[in-house]
Protein backbone atom coordinates (compact mmCIF):
# COMPACT_ATOMS: atom_id res chain seq x y z
CA UNK A 1 0.00 0.00 0.00
CA UNK A 2 3.01 2.48 1.09
CA UNK A 3 4.39 1.80 -2.16
CA UNK A 4 1.16 2.97 -4.20
CA UNK A 5 0.75 5.77 -1.85
CA UNK A 6 3.92 7.04 -2.66
CA UNK A 7 3.60 6.46 -6.41
CA UNK A 8 0.34 8.43 -6.62
CA UNK A 9 2.54 11.18 -4.15
CA UNK A 10 4.94 11.55 -7.46
CA UNK A 11 2.50 11.45 -10.02
CA UNK A 12 0.53 14.54 -7.66
CA UNK A 13 3.98 15.98 -7.60
CA UNK A 14 5.01 16.32 -11.32
CA UNK A 15 1.16 17.21 -12.43
CA UNK A 16 1.56 20.54 -10.06
CA UNK A 17 5.18 21.24 -11.12
CA UNK A 18 3.99 21.14 -14.94
CA UNK A 19 0.65 23.08 -13.79
CA UNK A 20 2.87 26.13 -12.05
CA UNK A 21 4.87 26.15 -15.55
CA UNK A 22 1.72 26.39 -17.67
CA UNK A 23 -0.96 27.37 -15.69
CA UNK A 24 -1.05 31.37 -14.33
CA UNK A 25 -2.22 35.24 -14.97
CA UNK A 26 -1.51 33.88 -19.01
CA UNK A 27 -2.02 30.21 -19.69
CA UNK A 28 0.33 28.54 -21.62
CA UNK A 29 0.02 26.17 -24.57
CA UNK A 30 2.97 24.10 -24.78
CA UNK A 31 2.22 22.61 -28.04
CA UNK A 32 1.43 26.18 -29.36
CA UNK A 33 3.92 28.73 -27.87
CA UNK A 34 5.16 32.16 -29.62
CA UNK A 35 8.11 33.94 -28.72
CA UNK A 36 6.29 35.81 -25.74
CA UNK A 37 4.96 32.69 -24.14
CA UNK A 38 8.93 31.27 -24.89
CA UNK A 39 9.73 33.96 -22.69
CA UNK A 40 7.42 34.28 -19.90
CA UNK A 41 8.07 30.24 -19.74
CA UNK A 42 12.03 30.13 -19.70
CA UNK A 43 12.72 33.69 -18.49
CA UNK A 44 10.07 34.35 -15.48
CA UNK A 45 7.83 30.82 -14.58
CA UNK A 46 10.61 28.13 -14.58
CA UNK A 47 13.31 30.02 -12.53
CA UNK A 48 10.34 30.69 -10.18
CA UNK A 49 9.17 27.12 -10.00
CA UNK A 50 12.76 25.84 -9.64
CA UNK A 51 13.49 28.41 -6.59
CA UNK A 52 9.90 27.03 -5.23
CA UNK A 53 10.96 23.44 -6.06
CA UNK A 54 14.37 24.43 -4.00
CA UNK A 55 12.78 26.34 -1.32
CA UNK A 56 9.94 23.66 -0.64
CA UNK A 57 12.35 20.60 -0.92
CA UNK A 58 14.65 22.51 1.90
CA UNK A 59 12.09 23.16 3.98
CA UNK A 60 10.73 19.87 4.22
CA UNK A 61 13.70 17.53 4.69
CA UNK A 62 14.54 20.02 7.05
CA UNK A 63 11.18 19.88 9.17
CA UNK A 64 12.01 15.96 8.84
CA UNK A 65 14.97 16.12 10.13
CA UNK A 66 14.43 18.67 13.17
CA UNK A 67 11.53 16.60 14.07
CA UNK A 68 13.43 13.75 14.62
CA UNK A 69 16.47 15.30 16.17
CA UNK A 70 14.37 17.32 18.65
CA UNK A 71 11.98 14.31 19.35
CA UNK A 72 9.49 17.22 18.95
CA UNK A 73 6.57 16.38 16.44
CA UNK A 74 6.15 20.80 16.97
CA UNK A 75 9.38 21.47 15.85
CA UNK A 76 10.08 22.96 12.23
CA UNK A 77 13.26 24.81 10.81
CA UNK A 78 12.28 28.26 11.83
CA UNK A 79 12.06 27.30 15.96
CA UNK A 80 15.62 27.87 16.03
CA UNK A 81 15.26 31.35 15.19
CA UNK A 82 17.22 30.94 11.61
CA UNK A 83 14.91 32.38 9.44
CA UNK A 84 14.92 35.51 12.19
CA UNK A 85 17.87 36.21 11.80
CA UNK A 86 17.95 35.86 7.95
CA UNK A 87 15.16 38.17 7.53
CA UNK A 88 16.85 40.64 9.83
CA UNK A 89 20.10 40.84 7.88
CA UNK A 90 17.89 41.11 4.43
CA UNK A 91 15.53 43.35 6.00
CA UNK A 92 18.42 45.49 7.20
CA UNK A 93 19.62 45.88 3.63
CA UNK A 94 16.52 46.68 2.37
CA UNK A 95 15.27 49.64 4.01
CA UNK A 96 19.16 50.37 4.26
CA UNK A 97 19.57 50.31 0.58
CA UNK A 98 22.78 49.23 0.32
CA UNK A 99 23.51 46.72 -2.46
CA UNK A 100 26.81 46.31 -2.38
CA UNK A 101 26.56 43.11 -4.62
CA UNK A 102 23.81 44.10 -7.00
CA UNK A 103 20.66 41.11 -7.21
CA UNK A 104 23.18 39.33 -4.76
CA UNK A 105 22.82 41.74 -2.18
CA UNK A 106 19.58 40.22 -0.72
CA UNK A 107 20.02 36.87 -0.56
CA UNK A 108 24.10 37.27 0.32
CA UNK A 109 22.62 38.85 3.28
CA UNK A 110 20.21 36.62 4.10
CA UNK A 111 22.19 33.54 4.02
CA UNK A 112 25.12 35.13 6.18
CA UNK A 113 22.48 35.92 8.48
CA UNK A 114 21.25 32.45 8.82
CA UNK A 115 24.62 31.30 8.75
CA UNK A 116 25.55 33.60 11.94
CA UNK A 117 22.37 32.42 13.60
CA UNK A 118 22.95 29.12 12.97
CA UNK A 119 26.80 28.97 15.01
CA UNK A 120 25.29 31.21 17.54
CA UNK A 121 22.60 28.49 18.14
CA UNK A 122 25.06 25.90 18.08
CA UNK A 123 27.05 27.73 20.85
CA UNK A 124 24.21 28.08 23.15
CA UNK A 125 22.90 24.78 22.40
CA UNK A 126 26.85 23.29 23.12
CA UNK A 127 27.47 21.69 26.56
CA UNK A 128 29.26 18.69 27.68
CA UNK A 129 31.22 18.11 24.31
CA UNK A 130 27.63 17.95 22.35
CA UNK A 131 24.51 19.40 20.98
CA UNK A 132 21.57 19.04 23.61
CA UNK A 133 17.94 19.23 21.97
CA UNK A 134 16.48 20.91 24.90
CA UNK A 135 19.09 23.81 24.70
CA UNK A 136 18.99 23.93 20.73
CA UNK A 137 15.25 24.32 21.25
CA UNK A 138 15.64 27.11 24.49
CA UNK A 139 18.35 28.93 22.26
CA UNK A 140 16.50 28.91 19.38
CA UNK A 141 13.56 30.05 20.43
CA UNK A 142 15.28 32.99 22.72
CA UNK A 143 16.86 34.21 19.60
CA UNK A 144 14.17 33.88 16.87
CA UNK A 145 12.14 36.45 19.73
CA UNK A 146 14.94 38.90 20.12
CA UNK A 147 15.45 39.00 16.48
CA UNK A 148 11.63 39.40 15.07
CA UNK A 149 11.67 42.40 18.13
CA UNK A 150 14.90 43.84 16.42
CA UNK A 151 13.43 43.50 13.01
CA UNK A 152 9.81 44.86 13.88
CA UNK A 153 11.79 47.49 15.61
CA UNK A 154 13.57 48.30 11.97
CA UNK A 155 10.31 48.22 10.35
CA UNK A 156 8.43 50.30 12.25
CA UNK A 157 10.79 53.34 12.09
CA UNK A 158 11.46 53.34 8.46
CA UNK A 159 9.80 55.78 5.99
CA UNK A 160 11.67 54.00 3.26
CA UNK A 161 10.75 52.22 0.16
CA UNK A 162 12.25 49.17 0.97
CA UNK A 163 9.82 48.75 3.53
CA UNK A 164 7.41 46.76 1.01
CA UNK A 165 9.87 44.76 -0.12
CA UNK A 166 11.09 44.06 3.31
CA UNK A 167 7.11 43.22 4.26
CA UNK A 168 7.08 40.77 0.94
CA UNK A 169 10.35 39.17 1.67
CA UNK A 170 9.05 38.52 5.22
CA UNK A 171 6.05 36.72 4.14
CA UNK A 172 7.75 34.66 1.39
CA UNK A 173 8.10 36.37 -2.04
CA UNK A 174 9.19 34.41 -4.70
CA UNK A 175 8.85 36.91 -7.97
CA UNK A 176 12.59 37.58 -7.83
CA UNK A 177 13.68 34.55 -8.69
CA UNK A 178 16.52 34.61 -11.33
CA UNK A 179 18.40 32.23 -12.75
CA UNK A 180 21.63 33.86 -11.67
CA UNK A 181 20.71 33.06 -7.92
CA UNK A 182 19.63 29.10 -8.33
CA UNK A 183 23.03 27.84 -8.44
CA UNK A 184 24.51 29.21 -5.25
CA UNK A 185 21.05 27.85 -3.12
CA UNK A 186 21.28 24.57 -5.45
CA UNK A 187 24.85 23.92 -3.75
CA UNK A 188 24.02 24.39 -0.49
CA UNK A 189 20.81 22.76 -0.64
CA UNK A 190 22.00 19.77 -2.44
CA UNK A 191 25.07 19.64 0.17
CA UNK A 192 22.49 19.64 3.07
CA UNK A 193 20.23 16.30 1.54
CA UNK A 194 22.93 14.42 0.91
CA UNK A 195 24.56 15.23 4.07
CA UNK A 196 21.05 14.16 6.00
CA UNK A 197 19.91 10.89 3.83
CA UNK A 198 23.49 9.67 4.53
CA UNK A 199 22.93 9.98 8.46
CA UNK A 200 19.52 8.90 8.16
CA UNK A 201 20.11 5.65 10.39
CA UNK A 202 21.60 7.49 12.55
CA UNK A 203 18.69 9.89 12.75
CA UNK A 204 16.54 7.00 13.31
CA UNK A 205 18.49 5.32 16.20
CA UNK A 206 18.40 9.21 17.85
CA UNK A 207 14.14 9.35 17.43
CA UNK A 208 14.86 6.23 19.65
CA UNK A 209 16.55 7.64 22.50
CA UNK A 210 20.15 8.46 22.80
CA UNK A 211 21.35 5.31 24.93
CA UNK A 212 19.31 2.88 21.91
CA UNK A 213 21.38 4.94 19.50
CA UNK A 214 24.53 4.73 21.43
CA UNK A 215 24.02 0.92 22.01
CA UNK A 216 24.09 0.65 17.86
CA UNK A 217 27.48 1.93 17.85
CA UNK A 218 26.06 5.87 16.99
CA UNK A 219 27.89 8.77 18.23
CA UNK A 220 25.42 10.56 19.40
CA UNK A 221 26.83 14.15 18.94
CA UNK A 222 28.59 13.58 16.12
CA UNK A 223 25.38 12.49 14.68
CA UNK A 224 23.48 14.88 16.34
CA UNK A 225 25.71 17.86 15.12
CA UNK A 226 26.21 16.47 11.40
CA UNK A 227 22.16 16.30 11.45
CA UNK A 228 22.40 20.21 12.71
CA UNK A 229 24.36 21.88 9.72
CA UNK A 230 22.42 20.22 6.95
CA UNK A 231 19.38 21.47 8.36
CA UNK A 232 21.15 25.13 8.38
CA UNK A 233 22.17 24.40 5.28
CA UNK A 234 19.03 23.96 3.74
CA UNK A 235 17.33 26.82 5.90
CA UNK A 236 19.76 29.22 5.37
CA UNK A 237 19.77 28.93 1.62
CA UNK A 238 15.77 28.68 1.14
CA UNK A 239 15.42 31.88 3.20
CA UNK A 240 17.79 33.02 0.77
CA UNK A 241 16.43 32.01 -1.54
CA UNK A 242 12.93 32.93 -1.16
CA UNK A 243 12.17 34.85 2.05
CA UNK A 244 10.54 33.49 4.96
CA UNK A 245 8.00 30.47 4.17
CA UNK A 246 6.32 28.61 6.97
CA UNK A 247 4.08 25.78 7.74
CA UNK A 248 6.25 23.35 5.04
CA UNK A 249 8.45 22.28 7.68
CA UNK A 250 5.64 21.27 10.18
CA UNK A 251 3.39 19.96 8.50
CA UNK A 252 4.90 18.34 5.37
CA UNK A 253 6.74 15.58 7.41
CA UNK A 254 3.60 14.52 9.15
CA UNK A 255 1.74 13.95 5.75
CA UNK A 256 4.80 11.79 4.82
CA UNK A 257 4.40 9.60 7.59
CA UNK A 258 1.18 9.18 7.46
CA UNK A 259 2.06 7.81 3.61
CA UNK A 260 5.30 6.19 3.74
CA UNK A 261 5.49 5.54 7.83
CA UNK A 262 8.39 7.23 9.87
CA UNK A 263 12.00 5.53 8.57
CA UNK A 264 13.80 8.46 8.10
CA UNK A 265 15.89 7.05 5.20
CA UNK A 266 12.33 7.64 3.15
CA UNK A 267 10.65 10.36 5.23
CA UNK A 268 13.56 12.73 4.32
CA UNK A 269 13.33 12.11 0.30
CA UNK A 270 9.65 12.19 0.28
CA UNK A 271 9.38 15.51 2.61
CA UNK A 272 11.41 17.30 0.20
CA UNK A 273 9.72 16.20 -2.62
CA UNK A 274 6.55 16.97 -0.61
CA UNK A 275 8.03 20.59 0.16
CA UNK A 276 8.90 21.58 -3.29
CA UNK A 277 5.03 20.67 -4.44
CA UNK A 278 3.64 22.33 -2.01
CA UNK A 279 5.54 25.66 -2.36
CA UNK A 280 5.08 25.39 -6.11
CA UNK A 281 1.12 25.12 -5.95
CA UNK A 282 1.00 27.93 -3.12
CA UNK A 283 2.99 30.30 -5.17
CA UNK A 284 0.50 28.95 -8.32
CA UNK A 285 -2.34 29.79 -6.09
CA UNK A 286 -0.70 32.99 -4.97
CA UNK A 287 0.07 34.26 -8.63
CA UNK A 288 -3.26 33.18 -10.27
CA UNK A 289 -6.12 33.93 -7.77
CA UNK A 290 -6.08 37.79 -7.67
CA UNK A 291 -4.35 38.90 -11.23
CA UNK A 292 -2.52 41.06 -11.34
CA UNK A 293 -1.59 41.43 -8.20
CA UNK A 294 0.40 38.49 -6.47
CA UNK A 295 0.09 37.39 -2.46
CA UNK A 296 3.21 35.82 -1.00
CA UNK A 297 3.58 32.24 -1.22
CA UNK A 298 4.29 32.45 2.93
CA UNK A 299 0.45 33.48 3.33
CA UNK A 300 -0.87 31.01 1.23
CA UNK A 301 0.99 28.21 2.97
CA UNK A 302 -0.25 29.48 6.33
CA UNK A 303 -4.02 29.74 4.68
CA UNK A 304 -3.53 26.27 3.87
CA UNK A 305 -1.34 24.66 6.53
CA UNK A 306 -3.09 26.19 9.36
CA UNK A 307 -6.47 24.55 8.87
CA UNK A 308 -4.99 21.53 7.81
CA UNK A 309 -2.82 21.38 10.73
CA UNK A 310 -5.15 21.69 13.65
CA UNK A 311 -7.20 19.04 11.69
CA UNK A 312 -4.13 16.72 11.95
CA UNK A 313 -3.97 17.29 15.58
CA UNK A 314 -7.28 15.65 16.50
CA UNK A 315 -5.47 12.60 14.40
CA UNK A 316 -3.40 11.17 17.15
CA UNK A 317 -1.97 9.04 14.77
CA UNK A 318 -0.70 10.81 12.58
CA UNK A 319 1.01 14.15 14.66
CA UNK A 320 3.74 11.99 16.07
CA UNK A 321 6.99 11.32 15.22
Amino acid sequence: MSKIKITVLMLVAIIIFLSALFIGPRIINPFRMGDMEKEILFSIRFPRVVVAILVGMALGASGAILQGVLRNPLADPYILGISSGASLSAAFALLSGIYSFGRFTIPLTAFLGASAVSVLVGVFGWRRGGLWPERLLLAGVGLSFLFHSVLMLLMSISTDEGLRRAVLWIFGDLSMADWSLIPYGLVFIVSGLIISVSRSKALNALILGDEFAHSLGFSIHKERFMLFISMALMTGASVSLGGTIGFIGLLIPHIMRFVAGADSRVLIPLSAIGGGAFLCLADLIGKSIMTPMEIPSGIITAIIGSPYFLYLLRRKDVLSI
